[in-house]
């Protein structure tokens, strides 16, 4: 068991903290706001696929993203996998989307 240390933390530190962490509540709020515009573009594929009859899925786009993403991870010094695995979630929101639409297009 390890014990901690209930010295006071130095001003300097708490400030550099204080500082980090709005800059990383900055970044969370814009990545917020591009999964939403990502999001509203996503509705719009939906809704073309839909009014064409195509299928919800598209393996070949999905897999030529993966690997676009991946390689953007690898040159923002990201891990791909994680990139890979947060990709591939939100492509499986995006086909549950076109689903969604699809099936109301039937209605």
């Amino acid at each position: 068991m390890t014990t901690r240390d209930t010295s006071p933390i130095d001003p300097a530190v708490q400030a550099e903290l204080a500082r980090l962490r709005d800059s990383i509540d900055n970044i969370d709020a814009a990545v917020v706001h591009m999964l939403a515009e990502r999001f509203k573009c996503t509705q719009q594929v939906g809704h073309l696929k839909a009014a064409h009859q195509l299928p919800p899925a598209d393996p070949a786009r999905e897999s030529h993203q993966i690997a676009r993403l991946r390689a953007l991870a690898e040159n923002a010094k990201l891990d791909p996998a994680f990139a890979e695995k947060l990709l591939n979630f939100i492509i499986s929101e995006v086909i549950r989307h076109h689903e969604q639409i699809a099936g109301a297009a039937e209605n």
